[in-house]
């Protein structure tokens, strides 16, 4: 099993000058401890106009810093809103393909469609139409990266025969995932042989149901590119000696992150379209959320606690089909940096060579 770091950029209220930097700053130290530590990923997402929530508009930049501050750890570019009023295909070609020269042929591409009104409607974006804006530039893409000259005519974009440059260096191209946010997305990503980026937080049951479809509808897929069969799921975790302390700090993190999450306004909300049958991750956010500080049990599958209880819920998630989990370490500021960094350290001490069939565990996590 492989495991990630996910960052959202979130910066709460009052912004004070620095605000912004300071928690740009955090991020990139505890992603380069995790590339110290043997994480395998890290990943950034793209958001706009989301206060608060995130200020990651510009993730490729973002991590084009990190790629320059680690060594290993895989760069995770996603999601990338694939619409070509925020992101045109061929301009996502490019900074992909910058991204993962400068990091060394590190670089995977997560693929989306937003999901909310406050996104889409401030690009003038019709929700009705990016599923297939989606669809068209993940199919192009890797064919940008691939061929020497690339031309296309479609609905999301047209364009005359042209040399896409520069290249990627990762051969044939950089590993390509679906951001699965309700059921059914995994099914479009199994069609086209992506990668499944699972960013809900369902329990055991209902995952292991959806991965087993997946992987079943992979074999027989129209890849549009190289083949990525993985599945990551997201996750919070705090990792801690104490059990109690552990649980209190993931409890809080995970109650912030849903109580912000739920105030989102999504797509379908404000305009009903088959484009999304489904409101997502929001009604689970929803009847999760309270006020950030509310103490409430800890739900099934959650990574929050001491290395036992931590490697016990992976153990299930592991027999579920996962291949990877990514984690997040922190929302709205509400964990200081000092517990990230010691969380990291003890995970990579205590729970991942546990996962590390024939690895020895890597020198930093001795640090």
């Amino acid at each position: 099993m492989k495991f990630g770091v996910f960052v959202e950029l979130s910066v709460p209220r009052p912004w004070t000058p620095g605000a912004e930097r300071e928690v740009y700053e955090n991020s990139i130290r505890y992603l380069k401890l995790a590339d110290e530590l043997g994480f395998d990923y890290a990943w950034c997402v793209e958001h706009h106009f989301l206060e608060e929530y995130s200020h990651s508009s510009a993730p490729d930049l973002f991590l084009c810093a990190v790629a320059r501050e680690t060594k290993r750890i895989r760069i995770g570019h996603g999601i990338v809103i694939c619409v070509p009023q925020i992101n045109p295909p061929v301009r996502i070609a490019e900074r992909a393909a910058v991204l993962d020269i400068l990091s060394g042929g590190r670089l995977d591409v997560g693929t989306g469609r937003s999901s909310t009104w406050t996104e889409l409607a401030g690009f003038g974006v019709d929700p009705a139409d990016t599923k297939k804006y989606w669809d068209e530039t993940v199919r192009a893409l890797p064919k940008m990266w691939t061929q020497e000259y690339y031309s296309h005519d479609g609905t999301a974009f047209s364009m005359p025969e042209r040399a896409v440059l520069p290249k990627p260096i990762q051969d044939p191209h950089p590993p390509l995932w679906v951001a699965v946010t309700s059921p059914g997305t995994e099914l479009d990503a199994a069609d086209r042989g992506l990668g499944s980026l699972g960013l809900t937080f369902g329990g055991f049951g209902e995952q292991e149901e959806r991965i087993a479809t997946y992987r079943k509808r992979i074999q027989q897929c129209d890849p549009v590119g190289a083949v990525n069969e993985q599945v990551h799921t997201v996750n919070f975790m705090h990792c801690s000696e104490d059990d109690e302390r552990g649980t209190r700090v993931g409890q809080r993190l995970a109650a912030t992150f849903s109580y912000i999450s739920s105030q989102l306004l999504s797509a379908r909300e404000a305009t009903p379209t088959p484009a999304y049958p489904s409101l997502g991750l929001l009604p689970q956010l929803r009847r999760e959320s309270g006020a950030p500080g509310d103490e409430k049990g800890v739900p099934e599958g959650l990574t929050i606690g001491d290395p036992d209880r931590i490697t016990r819920v992976l153990r299930r998630w592991e027999s579920c089909g996962v291949d990877g989990v990514n984690f997040l370490m922190n929302t709205m500021e509400r964990v200081p940096h000092e517990d990230i960094e010691s969380s990291l350290r003890l995970f990579a001490r205590e729970v991942m060579p546990k996962f590390r069939t024939g690895e020895p565990a890597p020198t930093g996590a001795e640090v």
